[in-house]
């Protein structure tokens, strides 16, 4: 993967670019930013640009100029040549000091800890399939149900062993590390003596979304690139070049995917998880509005009867909507909503119920019934208690 194949981030290739064209990568680097930013892309061009045998190597003129219109010196390489066998294995993602960790669940009926190379297909096909996925796709990769994915102790056992055999290839390695804010104290603290003491020419990359999560010593010991959202212009070009998506369809999908790529292929590839959603969302607030007891139950067994991980997205979803339907009331649709026209027809008559008086406490309960759905608590209980709840806030004017 090319630097300039990336989607937007030209200032970070640029801060990428000079630090390879200087020789001053550091050992230990953090790529942070929101969820389809692109942080994953730009950790795995940056990692075969390290790996590739012709990066660094002569150039033969030195008139040559980067992505950036800028002169190249003529010592130094880049960008991945693409054509020497590192770069074939790397993009094959073959490659033997190209090393991955990332979140992971232990399987059923197992008696022993997982390691990510366990996972190591599944990780593969998800990577050449598409480099823009989130949690929650990795979490359906695993068929993972209602389990939370997490870096078990074991993984940093594992990789001090690889750490401790010479490169394969003779020349650098390196460890792309996904969302380590998912891993323990235990696992923090060992990763943390690698990070410390690294293996000569070893680089770790790391890939976090929530860099506050992380233990403040790894933090103190990374060089942190923030790596912002995506504009809706950077995102509605990719939809329309790389998947031919018309331009006003491309343009409303990236308006409201708030600078992820993520989310636009989301919204663009499936829409049937969130228009299941939209639906529970508006049968909810009807039923909570008529003060129908006994249908709410129902709707609370059925949501209930769901995964944990799509619980919580229906409850982000939820807050998302309330959110936007408090919003709709200052009539700037345009420039402050960020809603599919279903949402927005919907918002036409239900907007009015969300107001200043009620707006804050119905956000509360929702983040509240997420945060009982993350820790386990009864599914049935949470929803029936929230839904109750909402008849009395609904009335708030």
């Amino acid at each position: 993967m090319q630097l300039s194949d990336i989607i937007g981030q030209e200032e970070v290739k640029k801060r990428l670019l000079k630090d390879i064209e200087h020789d001053r990568v550091p050992h230990a680097m953090m790529l942070c930013g929101p969820r389809g930013a692109g942080k994953l892309p730009l950790a795995l061009a940056l990692a075969q640009i390290l790996l590739c045998e012709n990066a660094g190597s002569k150039k033969e003129a030195e008139s040559e100029i980067d992505m950036f219109g800028e002169p190249i010196p003529a010592n130094r390489q880049t960008e991945a040549c693409h054509t020497c066998k590192s770069c074939k294995m790397v993009e094959a993602l073959t490659h033997p000091d190209l090393h991955f960790s990332f979140p992971i669940i232990k399987k059923k009926n197992s008696s022993t800890t997982p390691i990510c190379d366990d996972y190591l297909k599944e990780w593969n096909e998800q990577l050449k399939k598409s480099v823009y996925f989130d949690i929650n796709d990795w979490l359906e990769d695993m068929k993972a149900e209602n389990q939370q994915a997490t870096y078990y102790v074991t993984e940093s056992d594992v990789l001090l062993r690889k750490l401790a055999i010479k490169s394969s290839q003779g020349g650098r390695r390196v460890i792309i590390i996904w969302l380590p804010e998912r891993m323990n104290q235990e696992t923090s603290n060992k990763l943390l003596k690698l990070i410390e003491e690294p293996p000569s020419r070893t680089h770790f990359i790391m890939v976090c979304e929530e860099p506050d999560k992380v233990l403040g010593t790894i933090l103190s010991r990374t060089q942190r690139i923030t790596v912002p959202p995506l504009s809706e212009a950077e995102i509605a070009t990719a939809l329309q070049t790389l998947h031919a998506v018309p331009a006003e369809v491309a343009g409303e999908i990236a308006h409201v995917a708030h600078g992820s790529y993520t989310e636009a292929l989301h919204r663009m590839q499936a829409g049937n998880e969130e228009e299941a959603y939209f639906e529970l969302f508006v049968r909810l607030m009807r039923l909570a509005y008529m003060r129908n007891i006994k249908e709410l139950r129902a709707w609370s067994d059925e949501l209930a009867s769901k995964g944990r991980e799509s619980q919580k997205r229906f409850l982000q979803y939820a807050q998302r909507l309330i959110r936007e339907n408090f919003i709709y009331n200052f009539h700037q649709q345009n420039i402050l909503n960020y809603q599919l026209k279903r949402e927005s027809d919907f918002s036409i008559k239900f907007a009015r119920f969300i107001n200043e008086k009620n707006v804050i406490k119905i956000m509360d309960e929702l983040a509240d019934a997420e945060s009982d759905i993350e820790s386990n608590v009864n599914a049935k209980m949470v929803f029936l208690d929230f839904s109750i709840k909402l008849i009395v806030l609904l009335i708030q004017k």
